[in-house]
């Protein structure tokens, strides 16, 4: 993938991501002080919670694949130093492994 292409895209999913990140922090659900809804806006703030950390972790590869683009070595495997697959990269600009690297990060517990 040409990195101009992919420092585009990735620049415009890190837009993205700041949006729906500012969303829900603005839209984070206040604990309820009432013994009947305590369980309804745990649930709430749970979810809300989850949201924003899946968020702000895809934000972080985000801002790493920049990074690595800007430090020459995007689209080659952190894990191993091989190039990561280009329909990888089409996929998910952002991949920092190839497959198999990826898979065993995975299977480590990151």
């Amino acid at each position: 993938m040409d990195t101009a292409v992919a420092r585009s895209r990735l620049e415009s999913m890190l837009d993205d991501l700041d949006r729906s990140i500012a969303i829900l922090r603005g839209e984070s659900p206040e604990r309820d002080s009432s013994p009947a809804d305590a369980g309804a806006g745990l649930t709430a703030h749970d979810r809300v919670e989850a949201a924003l950390d899946s968020l702000e972790r895809h934000r972080r590869a985000v801002a790493e694949a920049l990074e690595r683009i800007g430090a020459g070595t995007y689209g080659r495997c952190v894990g191993c130093g091989r190039p990561v697959p280009e329909g990888r990269l089409e996929a998910r600009p952002d991949a920092a492994r190839c497959i198999t690297c990826q898979s065993a990060h995975d299977r480590s517990g990151r």
